[in-house]
């Protein structure tokens, strides 16, 4: 494999490991809270949607994005009404999520649209982009940094370097900030955080919220800068998979950026048969190839799931002391 297919490779992992790493960021947001939250891949097909369908609309792709995270919000929500006000099973309160995100957008896609559940093509203002990073073109023809950095680095949506900023923000939200330390209590032992005057609740609706808002960035990012448009069940298990992410990243963040980078070359490796070809010296079938980031999914998550110890509460709903 030469330096050129090599560094098209890892552009192809970065672009496809961006949802995956917004939606296992938000999942580490809610289940370090204590709420478990397999609801991911329902709220990213929503705003994945809203986003399409209001770019579409409206022309402008910002607009887009801010009525997908707010879908994502909405469903957000209806997940903290059920599993931490009403104290409901929060597992059963996530599938509902995705089988209402399911049905809900195919049926508003064919009403609004008339396109077999599909939004019209994104163009222009509509979709979010390439960035051309300064001094890319200027150094792109100059071997081994040139490629590295007009290639690679340079050249993706803001959305991209959103999701990887996210990550340091995430770690420092978590680890060196005194919100950090309540909502990882709460996750631990919800208990002594209400006993120090804490809102267990309120903490734990903050954390569900980050988590809707990334969900919202990672579905308008299939949508509006992946895709240039909304088809049916277009996040196609991305939450599933960010949930193996999270499980094998233990529940961290930097973790989970390399968790998910991983995930990400699975799917590239798919686009790209003749790389595996190349390494394995046979002809390998294009359906097997299709499989294998969901096989690789039920691999770690075999090999890995009872080793990664999840937070003490979580998915236990806190009923406080009288």
């Amino acid at each position: 494999m030469d330096y050129l297919t090599l560094i098209q490779l890892l552009d192809s992992t970065v672009r496809l490991a961006t949802p995956l790493l917004l939606a296992c960021l938000a999942g580490l947001f809610s289940e370090r809270a204590g709420i478990f939250d397999i609801g991911l891949e329902g709220k990213m097909l929503a705003a994945a949607f809203f986003s399409a369908a209001v770019a579409s609309l409206t022309g402008n792709v910002w607009i887009g994005l801010l009525a997908g995270v707010g879908a994502s919000l909405a469903l957000a929500a209806l997940h903290g009404i059920a599993s931490i006000t009403f104290r409901g099973n929060q597992l059963i309160s996530g599938v509902a999520i995705n089988f209402l995100a399911a049905g809900m957008t195919v049926l508003i896609a064919q009403d609004w649209f008339r396109q077999g559940g599909r939004t019209p093509s994104l163009v222009g203002g509509a979709r979010f982009e390439g960035i051309t990073l300064p001094g890319a073109d200027a150094i792109a023809d100059v071997p081994l940094i040139g490629p590295l950095y007009a290639e690679l680095i340079s050249g993706h949506s803001i959305l991209v370097y959103m999701a990887f900023a996210a990550v340091p923000l995430t770690w420092w939200l978590l680890y060196r900030t005194r919100f950090g330390l309540r909502l990882r209590a709460v996750g631990e032992n919800p208990a002594s955080v209400d006993t120090a005057g804490i809102s267990v609740v309120g903490l734990r609706y903050a954390a569900v919220a980050i988590c809707g808002v990334l969900c919202g960035i990672a579905g308008a990012y299939l949508s509006t800068a992946l895709q240039a448009g909304f088809v049916k069940d277009m996040s196609a298990g991305r939450g599933f998979i960010a949930l193996a992410a999270l499980i094998f990243a233990k529940w961290r963040p930097w973790y989970a950026l390399w968790a998910t980078l991983l995930f990400g070359l699975f799917g590239a490796l798919e686009t790209r048969p003749d790389v595996i070809e190349a390494m394995i010296g046979m002809k390998v079938q294009g359906q097997l190839l299709g499989a294998l980031p969901y096989i690789m999914t039920v691999v770690i998550l075999a090999g890995f799931v009872g080793k990664a110890i999840p937070p003490r509460a979580g998915g236990e709903p806190y009923v406080k002391e009288r």
